[in-house]
């Protein structure tokens, strides 16, 4: 008969593993996250570069102040990428300096990329159930923008069950 000598679950050799993996992982979690904020960069650079050259090429044609509408929304798209890259760069950053993802900004660049989209339609071309739903889409996430950014200032009861009392205006 063979016996099977299991190590005690308090002994310190798994928790010295864990804490190895746990460390391995944050490591590798650092350099992803690293190599997101540079790609980010890239990309936010190339994106802000691309417009200056199309709206040079559009204030360069005749006549000579003069953007058309199309070219001027698509103009503003251009503008909204950058700023949907600049939030997301903002998103990043904020995981690497505070190890936390903040919704809040997540969301607003949902808000961002639907509102660039809705910039860059052609109305006249969209059935009224899309617009219906890119209304809805943009409503819902406006309100839970408005609830994630208002969550934290609701007044707290206090331990007796009443409202506390309320701050005096100067």
């Amino acid at each position: 008969m063979i016996q099977v000598m299991s190590a005690p679950t308090n002994s310190p050799a798994p928790k010295n593993a864990m804490a190895s993996i746990l460390k391995l992982i944050r490591g590798f979690e650092l350099l992803v996250v690293v190599a997101l904020i540079l790609l980010m960069v890239v990309v936010v650079a190339l994106a802000t570069i691309e417009l200056v050259v199309v709206l040079w090429a559009q204030v360069r044609t005749e006549p000579f102040p003069m953007i058309g509408l199309s070219e001027l929304l698509s103009l503003f798209g251009y503008f909204m990428m950058v700023l949907i890259g600049l939030e997301l760069l903002e998103t990043i950053k904020n995981y690497l300096t505070e190890n936390s993802l903040h919704v809040e900004i997540v969301v607003l660049v949902a808000i961002i990329a639907v509102a660039r989209k809705v910039i860059i339609l052609d109305m006249k071309e969209l059935e009224p159930m899309t617009l219906l739903g890119i209304s809805c889409l943009l409503i819902s996430l406006s309100l839970g923008y408005w609830l994630l950014k208002h969550a934290h200032t609701r007044p707290h009861i206090s331990a007796d069950g009443k409202d506390p009392p309320a701050a005096k205006e100067h």
